[in-house]
């Protein structure tokens, strides 16, 4: 029986790779995806052209609902959740935080940390010991931008990185004991579509000289790490973040 993953925001970039990199490795992969239905079902075919089973699953991660639908219907069309990867997530235009809406925020925060807890809480609940599970593993998708802090652009997205930070330590201790591993990869100035969301599709060519390693990454150099991080190799790590950003 394949183990069982959920990728939250799955339909591109990361999200996307990761799904397909795991569908790859012999994971049944539910993609979950918010708009672009087309986008998600190709990421199905995929996944399904290397051997593995898949399912799509509209939701909005700011939705409990949506949440509880996701991981209901994971268990009944897949099997038992062994992998939670929380990466959907948004960003928007370029902004100084004395131009910052409440609306923004408050949706920034509501589908980036909020709906991360959500799905959180709905995995733990699938998988502690303590609650009759047989243990996984959760995978946070955070961002170099949380240490960095987005100044003059993205400070609001890059404090919702830093809350998914905490969680991410703060629950790996909580729910160790029962045999959940938690952890997160913060990639730096990787090549996806969020850029532009945020109204700069070009912003990964023009910081890129300012990376140690001179270019941007690939949604792929990201997805193996988390791939790592969910597997037995990654046995004793949690609490992690690790870095994916070319030494930025």
């Amino acid at each position: 029986m394949s183990d069982v993953m959920i990728v939250t925001g799955a339909s591109r970039g990361i999200g996307a790779a990761t799904a397909r990199i795991a569908g790859e490795r012999g994971y049944a992969v539910c993609v979950n995806y918010r708009q672009d239905a087309d986008a998600a079902a190709a990421v199905v075919a995929d996944i399904e052209k290397a051997g593995s089973r898949a399912i799509a699953v509209a939701g909005d991660m700011s939705s409990e609902k949506d949440v509880l639908n996701l991981f209901e219907t994971t268990d009944a069309e897949l099997g038992t959740l062994k992998v939670l990867v929380n990466n959907a997530g948004i960003v928007d235009v370029q902004s100084r935080v004395e131009d910052l809406t409440l609306e923004r925020l408050q949706r920034m925060f509501a589908i980036n940390i909020t709906g991360a807890f959500l799905c959180a809480r709905e995995a733990v609940r699938r998988m502690s010991t303590g609650r009759g599970g047989s243990g996984g593993a959760i995978v946070n998708v955070s961002s170099a931008a949380a240490r960095l802090g987005g100044p003059g652009e993205y400070v609001d997205y890059a404090a919702s990185k830093g809350a998914m930070d905490t969680m991410t330590i703060g629950l790996a201790k909580e729910v160790a004991a029962d045999g959940i591993r938690v952890n997160a990869v913060r990639p730096g100035l990787i090549y996806t579509d969020i850029h532009a969301s945020g109204g700069e599709p070009g912003r990964v060519d023009r910081l890129k000289d300012g990376v140690p390693m001179k270019r941007g990454g690939s949604a792929e150099e990201v997805a193996r790490v988390i791939l790592w991080l969910a597997s037995d190799e990654a046995s004793y790590t949690t609490g992690s973040l690790v870095e994916c950003s070319g030494g930025r």
